[in-house]
């Protein structure tokens, strides 16, 4: 088995608001865990110790569960790391503030016998079988909004206009772990939400390779399109995951300026578990 991981902040003048962590016990199998704090906008988001802080106790206890509670399904694991971590900071912080703390979800583990994982929100979980296929497994609300919402984002690029961007944004948000399953979930303070990941099994005879992904790092793919899924994970492999971060790097500061975050932070989690 080999394991290689790398994480960085997208500036050096704020601290990283990703998380990675990868366990082989002694028993065999594995579990690998990466998160992407969700950044919040400038003012209160109700929490004293924010998100660097929020995403390390809950990447940490679901590692810790993922590995230790086989008897536990990945979605069961990230409903009790959810609520160990919200008790944490139950009695000191608002958790009823729409912003407080909360993280995009990859997790996957796998012992002789079959490979488990979960998806929640927009990190990537790129699977590698055997014969060499590589298969994304994604979860996709949030990049398929509803029409109304496409408009308003559609309008907001042509005019410019913060009003605009504004209504763009609210109605964004409006969908952020909205009941029913009519929005896009992230893992906050709710254990419910992980009924909405994506998740599944594997046969591990089936299962070469896994590379997780924050968004930071799926720019390669989905922004700059330097390159398919099947090209990222090649990248991976041959340069390391460092070099996939260097050459994101290199791809934001050429292009034009972003509206939102020209550097985002990065995270390349690659486990070859033959």
């Amino acid at each position: 088995m080999r394991i290689d991981m790398v994480t960085e902040p997208g500036s050096p003048q704020r601290l990283n608001e990703d998380y990675m962590s990868a366990a082989v016990p002694a028993a065999g199998g594995g579990a690998l865990v990466v998160l992407d704090g969700v950044t919040p906008p400038e003012g209160e988001d109700g929490c004293r110790h924010g998100v660097p802080w929020f995403v390390a106790r809950l990447g940490g206890a679901l590692l810790e569960l993922a590995g230790t509670r086989r008897d536990m399904p990945l979605s069961e694991c990230l409903g009790a790391a959810v609520v160990r971590t919200a008790d944490a900071h139950r009695d000191t912080c608002d958790l009823f503030h729409p912003r407080t703390p909360q993280a995009t979800v990859v997790a996957a583990r796998w012992d002789e016998e079959r490979v488990e994982h979960l998806v929640l929100s927009d990190s990537a979980l790129l699977l590698e079988t055997v014969d060499g296929a590589v298969h994304p497994l994604l979860d996709r609300r949030l990049a398929e909004l509803p029409s109304s919402v496409r408009a308003l984002r559609d309008r907001a690029r042509l005019t410019g206009e913060e009003a605009d961007r504004a209504a763009y944004v609210d109605a964004v948000e409006a969908l952020r772990n909205a009941p029913d399953g009519r929005g896009f979930y992230t893992a906050a303070v709710d254990p419910g939400v992980a009924a909405y990941a994506v998740t599944g099994n594997h046969s591990r005879g089936e299962v070469h390779a896994l590379l997780a992904v924050t968004d930071g790092a799926t720019r390669w793919t989905e922004t700059f399109h330097l390159g398919d899924w099947a090209g990222l994970l090649a990248l991976v492999r041959k340069e390391g995951a460092r070099a996939l971060v260097q050459r994101v790097r290199t791809a934001e500061s050429e292009s034009a300026p972003r509206r939102g975050k020209q550097h985002d932070d990065a995270t390349v989690l690659l486990a070859e578990l033959d």
